[in-house]
C-alpha cells in the first residue's frame, strides 16, 4: 500500500498538469490530468456552470491563455485529503479577472490518480 507521501506526490504531478494545462493552455497536458468522463461543474458569479469534461477542454482551447495574456502564474494547493484510493484536493486558480477556488475529487483508475470531478466556484 503507498503511503500518504508517495500518493500526495502522484496527486501533485496531476495537479501541476492541470495547473500547467491552464495556465499555458495546453489541452493535451490539461486532458492527461482528467478521466474522460469528468464532469465540471459549480457557479461562476451566481450563474449555474455544468460541462462534460470535453466540453471544458473546448472552452480552454478557443481562448487565450493566461501565459499568453502575460499574467502570472498564480494557482497553488489549498489541501488534500486522501483516503484509499480516493483524494479531494482544494485549489485556487485566479486567472483572468476570476479567483477561482476548485475542489478536485480524484480516484485511482489503471494504477494512476485521475480527476473525476471537477467541483468550482468564483470568489469576489
Amino acid at each position: 500500500m503507498e503511503t500518504f507521501g508517495t500518493n500526495a506526490a502522484l496527486i501533485t504531478a496531476v495537479l501541476m498538469n492541470y495547473f500547467n494545462g491552464i495556465y499555458n493552455g495546453d489541452i493535451t497536458t490539461l486532458k492527461s490530468a482528467f478521466h474522460p468522463k469528468a464532469i465540471v461543474a459549480g457557479d461562476i458569479n451566481g450563474q449555474p456552470y455544468f460541462k462534460t469534461v470535453d466540453e471544458y477542454l473546448e472552452g480552454v482551447k478557443n481562448r487565450k491563455s493566461p501565459k499568453e495574456l502575460g499574467e502570472d502564474f498564480k494557482m497553488k494547493i489549498l489541501s488534500l485529503e486522501i483516503i484509499n484510493n480516493t483524494a479531494i484536493a482544494k485549489v485556487q486558480v485566479p486567472i483572468f479577472d476570476y479567483n477561482y477556488y476548485d475542489q478536485l475529487s480524484f480516484v485511482i483508475v489503471d494504477g494512476k490518480w485521475i480527476i473525476i470531478n471537477k467541483l468550482l466556484t468564483n470568489v469576489n
